[in-house]
Parts: C-alpha cells; sequence; structure tokens
C-alpha cells in the first residue's frame, strides 16, 4: 500500500496494492501492523460506520469536541466522494486550512484524518456507499460541527451548490468564526 503525505500535517491518503486478474480483484484495505510501519500511527479502531447517499448529499463538516475526538479512515465501497479535512487544531500551522480528495470504489483510495479534523464529504455519483473506521467512540454529548458553505473556508464542493442536499442538523451548524464557543 502507498502511503502518501499531503499537505496537511497527519492527514494521509492510501492507494492500496490491487491484485487483479480476469475473476476480479483483490485488495488489503487495512492492516494494522503495514499501517504503523508506514505512518508511525498505532491507534487501535474501534467503531466502523457505513454511510449511504444519494447524489448531492453533503453529510458535514463534523467533529467531536475534547477528549472525544476522532481519527477516521474513510473508503468508498461504491460510487465516488469529494472527501473534506479541516484543520482546527489550535495552535497548529495549518488550523482552518481544507484538504478535498475525490475517493471512489474505482480509485479505492483510502483517507486518514487524525484527531482535531472537521470531517465531510459529498456525493459525486448517483449514489454511494462510504465506510469509516474510528479511532473512538460516538459521543452525542460532544457533537460539533462547521456549516459547508462558510465564507472563512471557501470549500469548492466540486458541485453545484443549488445540488447540495443537507440535513436540517447540518444546515444549522456554525461558520468557523464560532469555533471557540462551538469547542467549549
Amino acid at each position: 500500500m502507498a502511503f502518501l503525505k499531503t499537505e496537511i500535517e497527519g492527514v494521509l491518503l492510501f492507494e492500496p496494492r490491487l491484485f487483479e486478474d480476469e475473476r476480479g480483484y483483490f485488495y488489503e484495505s487495512f492492516n494494522q501492523r503495514e499501517f504503523f510501519e508506514a505512518t508511525g500511527i498505532d491507534l487501535p479502531f474501534v467503531q466502523d460506520n457505513h454511510s449511504f447517499s444519494k447524489f448531492g448529499v453533503l453529510r458535514g463538516l463534523h467533529f467531536q469536541k475534547p477528549p472525544f475526538e476522532q481519527g477516521k479512515l474513510i473508503k468508498v465501497i461504491r460510487g465516488e466522494i469529494f472527501d473534506v479535512a479541516v484543520d482546527i487544531r489550535k495552535g497548529s500551522e495549518t488550523f482552518g486550512k481544507w484538504l478535498g480528495f475525490r475517493l471512489s470504489a474505482e480509485n479505492k483510495r483510502q483517507l486518514y484524518i487524525p484527531r482535531g479534523f472537521a470531517h465531510g464529504f459529498v456525493v459525486l455519483s448517483d449514489w454511494a456507499e462510504v465506510l469509516y473506521k474510528c479511532d473512538n467512540f460516538y459521543a452525542p454529548q460532544a457533537e460539533g460541527g462547521i456549516i459547508y458553505n462558510d465564507p472563512t473556508l471557501q470549500i469548492d464542493w466540486q458541485i453545484e451548490p443549488s445540488q447540495i442536499l443537507l440535513s436540517k442538523k447540518d444546515a444549522l451548524l456554525p461558520e468557523f468564526k464560532e469555533l471557540d464557543k462551538n469547542l467549549a
């Protein structure tokens, strides 16, 4: 598996080795030993989440407040998404910066987002199934978020704003400038 560093420390993109023949393909989507040896990250994953969404559905930007932050390893098993990580680590050189990557069943890329980031994705295909591992359990009392169209972040979600479908809850998320209050 190829482990690719990104412009923001800690956010990593993975490209698995694919073994393909006339019968189909096989790849190892996660190997704890290889993951640790390549990255130095030794976090036990304790929860797997599975999401199914249609075109234009945008989930995020979500995070868990301290001490319940979550690191995530994200992959797509059907369809395609644009996946976004926003650095909300206080004191980080890249605080408030975001990265986005196309993840799809076809390219089989996976994205590791460490603790201290807001995360969201939008579905680019007719529908998509997303799986992600978390290194900490979900804690509803620690939910936090940032509105997807925040004027400070200016995230390019890769589709027209009129095509975006949000949950009622995500439509009410605060702006990035409210982050200090949102992390309390």
